[in-house]
């Protein structure tokens, strides 16, 4: 007798998160393993925030909070989405949760019936179609390929709406691509989506921060006020004020959907810790240097990746515009043996070769929807960097074509 629920037989664990435990699996035996499945800061959370949990612990703050967040945090926010995207929402906009995750999940809860459609543009993070079959909902995969930059076009978008339609998922800076939209592209998606009505937008704005080459990062929200009544911007603090393990994301959207989603919070977690929120507060209010260094170094570190896998035959990546991740083409390598005889059909095996022989750990492309790719989190020093490049190189070289095996 089984007594796990229906609704999970076609849900898979995260792929990130299972591609990080192969690979503490494989280092327990011995082995030295570069871990670049899951995608975090290496970076300390700077000092001030810390410093305000410890404060608000001390000082007492150590109890529920409104489900939306507290007052000053919720002001906070508003006051970020004014200042840095040119957003206006008032603090019945606003929702506060643990990470930007519970707040996708939350807005899907509250919105999703049996057989709605969200379409999500492939490359996609690897939660999206995960959530969206759990609560009932049924996942319209966008493919977009390298050649459109991994963005979503108007074309794929309107072909992909149907009278089943209920969201759009969109993700700039992009995780696994890295992609980044402009104002001009964002727009000629608005256009589309302004001819469908029943259609809500959930921009998943959590790698604003991380962009490169002097890019300007355009919100969604910006780009199309007129659809700003079904609209709901994600953020959170996580990438870009390393704070991962703090779990506090937050949204601005229309007050009717935020106040649906305070519901679904406030029957099952009630609300993000009070210290989280506080030190959540720190962040968005203080010194924002940490931020730019932060970027800086991400950059560099793409830089060094983008140069490394040039090098590597077989193997392709388009320079990411933004977030911390390679998501590197693999297709010259399907096909090809390993020293072992084993065909490398897939991506999947290509990872799986990559961790045996390489001992390097990455996430297939077909977690993400589009294949052949695999995705590495660059979120760790140049020299990790540089050593799990040349390992893949090495595994690389090791590879032979399946005529030359026979």
């Amino acid at each position: 007798m089984s007594y796990v629920a229906a609704r999970l037989s076609a849900v898979k664990p995260s792929a990130s998160m299972a591609a990080s435990q192969a690979a503490k699996t494989l280092r327990a035996t011995g082995i030295d393993v570069i871990d670049l499945g899951l995608g975090e800061p290496d970076f300390p959370t700077p000092r001030h925030v810390i410093e305000a949990a410890h404060k608000a612990a001390l000082n007492g703050e150590t109890l529920y909070t409104a489900a939306a967040g507290t007052p000053a945090l919720r002001k906070a926010v508003a006051d970020k989405f004014r200042r840095e995207n040119g957003l206006d929402y008032g603090p019945d906009d606003i929702v506060v949760a643990n990470g930007a995750k519970q707040i996708i999940f939350n807005a899907l809860m509250a919105t999703l019936g049996d057989g709605d459609e969200a379409i999500l543009p492939a490359p996609y993070f690897v939660s999206y179609p995960e959530m969206v079959k759990l609560l009932g909902g049924v996942p319209v995969i966008a493919e977009c390929p390298s050649q459109s930059g991994f963005r979503l076009t108007p074309e794929v978008l309107e072909a992909s709406i149907t009278p089943k339609t209920k969201w759009v998922f969109l993700n700039m800076p992009g995780n696994p691509s890295g992609a980044v939209y402009s104002a001009d592209e964002l727009k000629a998606l608005g256009a589309v989506l302004a001819k469908h009505p029943q259609v809500l937008v959930l921009s998943d704005e959590i790698y604003e921060h991380i962009i490169f080459d002097g890019r300007e990062f355009v919100s969604f929200g910006a780009a199309c006020p007129e659809l700003k009544d079904r609209t709901l911007i994600v953020n959170g603090v996580a990438k870009a004020y390393a704070m991962t393990g703090w779990r506090v994301g937050y949204a601005a959207g229309p007050a009717l959907l935020v106040k649906a989603m305070n519901t679904v919070q406030s029957q099952s977690c009630t609300s993000v810790a009070a210290p989280m929120q506080a030190a959540a507060l720190a962040a968005l209010t203080g010194p924002q240097d940490c931020v730019q260094q932060f970027r800086d170094a991400f950059e560099r570190r793409r830089d060094l990746v983008v140069a490394g896998v040039a090098k590597i035959k077989g193997l392709s990546l388009l320079p990411p515009e933004g977030a911390f991740y390679a998501y590197i083409g693999c297709g010259g390598l399907i096909g090809r043996r390993s020293p072992k005889g084993e065909v490398l059909a897939d991506d999947v095996a290509v990872s799986n070769y990559l961790l045996a022989e390489g001992h390097v750990s990455s996430v297939p492309g077909a977690a993400y929807g589009l294949s052949p790719f695999f995705r590495i989190s660059t979120a760790t020093s140049d020299e990790v960097l540089e050593e799990a490049i040349a390992r893949i190189g090495r595994a690389v070289a090791l590879l032979r074509s399946a005529e030359a095996a026979e």
